[in-house]
This record gives C-alpha cells, sequence and structure tokens, in this order.
C-alpha cells in the first residue's frame, strides 16, 4: 500500500518555500509582524479560533484583552453566531455566556 502524503509528493519546486511559510505559521513568525495585522484583528482571529477549538478557560482571558482592543459586542456576537452554526449550540452557548460576563447584557 502506497504511503498517504497529503500532496506534498507533488509540491515539486514549490515544496520548500510551502515547508517555510509553514514554519512561519507554526512559530508565530506571520502572527507577529506587526504589520500584518492590527491588534484588533488579531483579537478577532484569537478568539475566533478559542471558540472552534472549544478553549473556553483561555477564551475569557481573550475576550476581556479583545474588548481592550476595540472588538465590539456586536462583533463579538457575530462570531459566536457562526460558532454556533460550524461548532453546534453547545459551543455557542458557553462562548456566549462567556461574552455576557465580559461585556453584559
Amino acid at each position: 500500500m502506497k504511503k498517504q502524503t497529503a500532496g506534498r509528493d507533488n509540491l515539486g519546486a514549490f515544496a520548500p518555500q510551502f515547508a517555510s511559510l509553514n514554519d512561519d505559521v507554526l512559530f508565530g513568525e506571520v502572527w507577529s509582524r506587526e504589520d500584518a495585522l492590527s491588534l484588533h484583528q488579531r483579537s478577532l482571529i484569537t478568539c475566533s479560533s478559542l471558540m472552534a477549538q472549544g478553549a473556553f478557560p483561555q477564551l475569557r482571558a481573550h475576550m476581556n484583552i479583545a474588548k481592550e482592543n476595540g472588538v465590539t459586542k456586536e462583533e463579538m456576537v457575530e462570531l459566536i453566531t457562526h460558532l454556533a452554526f460550524y461548532n453546534g449550540w453547545p459551543s455557542a452557548w458557553s462562548a456566549f455566556n462567556i461574552a455576557q460576563e465580559i461585556y453584559g447584557n
């Protein structure tokens, strides 16, 4: 049986560049570039990622940071609404409860 490589065999000349980009993402080099994303954008991405992973203990801290970085209540509601569609209502309900604590009613 042939080993599955998820398409890496077909990368050819692009393989080294792909590996380099992958390393940049894995080690946070893309994330840490100040010109790439604003604090507001980083907060939205971080909260979205934590919600999708179900990492609710970490979400509380990052949602506080998001609020400090200018993420509005309406933006957070939109994230949570999409979370319900992708991860189900139990995850969305957990995120909603955290957001309600931080943003108020």
